[in-house]
């Protein structure tokens, strides 16, 4: 019998488990009773998929499944999109599971490292989301999906409200493979406002003490954006956007893509750009994208999840956002990955470290931070076929006849915040991959795949270079005092600008000195909540902050 034989011909036994557990509640199980029913439909070995999403977290799922009994369930096969909780590594510490499969780590980083190096687990691969999703559908399906919802009716029919994320894709690769799914749910309603998922794909409900964690992940304050995020942001829209006539993007999240936000209706406003760039996002709800919003720059955004305290603002655009007749977001990370990929000219975002051929990393000495959705979007798709003018024009200047390219953007400042080098001779990955025995370094996005490195000295068009060695020359000119960028002659710099393949502000038109916080169309948490018509409700710990700008930033009146 093969493995998905076995799997499917268990799943009878698992539920009889379940309803015992449950008892005359049917499908819904009591808070109280949720380690016992996870220890009922969970088997040693099992590969259990839970909601570690980007955003919003299965927290009361994560928290008892580090309860239950590791005499009775280890050696568990972990797959999930993001490691968010300390509770998604206590199942490892207990002995609870022993693999993992995952895309994200960024607040369970520097833990993760520590693991695999005590060996207590063993990382099959670091992905992007769309691969892991993908891989759920082909050969990491789940036996058992533990996910998360807003709201559940009498018949176990779920709504996820504005933050759906990667609910309905977990589901999916469990339900039709004979896989056990429970969903933890803030509340169980008579009616929905909509169903996302149909109830006969969920097994089990839980309605959770409290109500699930959710991150502001992509809330920006602009009162933390510095002049010198402001230059990067005036250079990329007149060194990209403008010259590209980029109107379909991905913004990741920083200071300097939140300058770029905020300087559309101002600098780019001024250049005559407006209607000509930045008029359809694959992003979720950035609150920096408001006062652009507000102005006509904006047509149109396709959200992976929803941002914490932007609800009733998105409602309100329905003409901007994907609303449903209840009213609410209807967001979805699998198909916004596709889109991301496919459907935008632009990705632009950052990294902790870029080598020589502009291959850069999240993944630093100590720290295993994984990818995310960043090298899916921050890929040159080969399996494009539709063109528009950014792509035919990044396509000749690389030197194409038969296809374009897509314009794959790195925004670093020269030195990280905690005056570690962004330019290195070579990537602490490789190292990682030794340490952690891994086939390959992690790489997040491979140097042939960026066309643009952009820093406060200047912008490196790497489309335009013909070899290895012009491209390092290229990225060693934007490298500023590093001493990756010290081992360069300003000959060779200048030599560079001359033909075109390093800019800096001044050859882009740009006045130094003008490029400071001015151009902000909003400076505070405060004056977004205004720009929103009071819409925008920021969380509390923004609220808290509203206001003080870094020491070393200068506001200008």
């Amino acid at each position: 019998m093969s493995d998905l034989s076995r799997h499917e011909a268990d799943r009878p036994s698992r539920l009889a488990r379940a309803a015992a557990v449950c008892g005359t509640s049917g499908k819904f199980c009591p808070a109280e009773r949720a380690t016992q029913l996870l220890e009922a439909v969970i088997k040693p070995g099992d590969r259990v998929a839970i909601e570690g999403d980007n955003q919003k977290q299965a927290d009361f799922l994560a928290a008892t499944l580090a309860n239950v009994d590791p005499a009775r369930i280890h050696d568990l096969h972990m797959v999930q999109s993001v490691l968010a909780l300390p509770d998604h590594l206590a199942v490892f510490e207990r002995g609870i599971a022993n693999r993992l499969d995952f895309a994200y780590a960024g607040p369970q980083s520097r833990r993760l490292a520590e693991l695999v190096a005590s060996k207590a687990l063993r990382i099959g691969a670091i992905h992007t989301y769309l691969e892991l999703y993908a891989r759920t559908l082909v050969d990491l399906t789940p036996q058992v999906a533990l996910v998360v919802a807003d709201k559940a009716d009498r018949d176990g029919n779920l709504y996820t409200g504005p933050n759906t994320e990667d609910t309905p894709t977990i589901i999916e690769a469990a339900a039709f493979r004979g896989g056990i799914v429970v969903a933890q749910v803030n509340e169980i309603v008579d009616r929905l406002p909509r169903v996302d998922v149909p109830g006969d794909w969920v097994d089990v409900v839980i309605p959770s003490p409290k109500p699930y964690r959710i991150d502001p992940l992509f809330t920006r304050d602009p009162a933390k954006i510095r002049d010198e995020n402001v230059l990067m942001a005036m250079m990329a829209i007149a060194a990209v956007y403008e010259p590209y006539e980029v109107r379909r993007l991905n913004h990741g999240i920083g200071y300097a893509t939140a300058a770029i936000e905020l300087i559309l209706p101002t600098f780019a406003a001024q250049r005559g750009l407006k209607g000509k760039i930045a008029r359809h996002f694959v992003l979720n709800p950035h609150p920096t994208l408001i006062p652009a919003i507000e102005t006509g720059f904006v047509a149109s955004v396709y959200c992976f999840g929803s941002e914490l305290g932007m609800e009733h603002y998105v409602s309100s655009r329905a003409s901007v956002f994907p609303i449903g007749a209840d009213g609410s977001l209807r967001s979805n990370r699998a198909l916004a990955q596709v889109a991301g990929q496919y459907a935008c000219d632009l990705f632009i975002g950052g990294t902790l470290q870029i080598d020589t051929q502009g291959n850069s990393s999240t993944a630093t000495k100590g720290r295993i931070t994984g990818f995310g959705g960043a090298p899916n979007m921050g890929a040159d798709p080969r399996g494009r076929r539709h063109d528009s003018p950014p792509w035919l024009r990044a396509g000749r200047e690389a030197g194409e006849s038969l296809r374009g390219r897509k314009l794959v953007v790195q925004m670093v400042q020269t030195h990280q915040p905690n005056g570690a080098p962004s330019f290195v001779e070579r990537l602490d990955a490789f190292d990682l991959a030794v340490s952690a025995g891994f086939a390959l370094p992690p790489v997040m996005i491979y140097g042939d795949d960026v066309t643009h490195v952009i820093t406060e000295r200047g912008v490196a068009n790497l489309l335009r270079c013909r070899s290895p060695q012009e491209r390092e020359a290229a990225l060693r000119a934007v490298a500023g005092d590093t001493d990756f960028g010290k081992r360069q002659s300003p000959k060779t710099d200048n030599s560079l600008r001359r033909h075109g393949i390093v800019m800096s502000p001044s050859d882009l038109g740009i006045d130094v000195g003008t490029a400071t916080r001015d151009w902000l169309a909003a400076r505070t948490i405060d004056d977004l909540v205004t720009a929103s018509g009071g819409l925008y409700a920021p969380p509390a710990k923004f609220r808290a902050l509203a206001a003080k700008p870094n020491a070393s930033t200068v506001i200008h009146a």
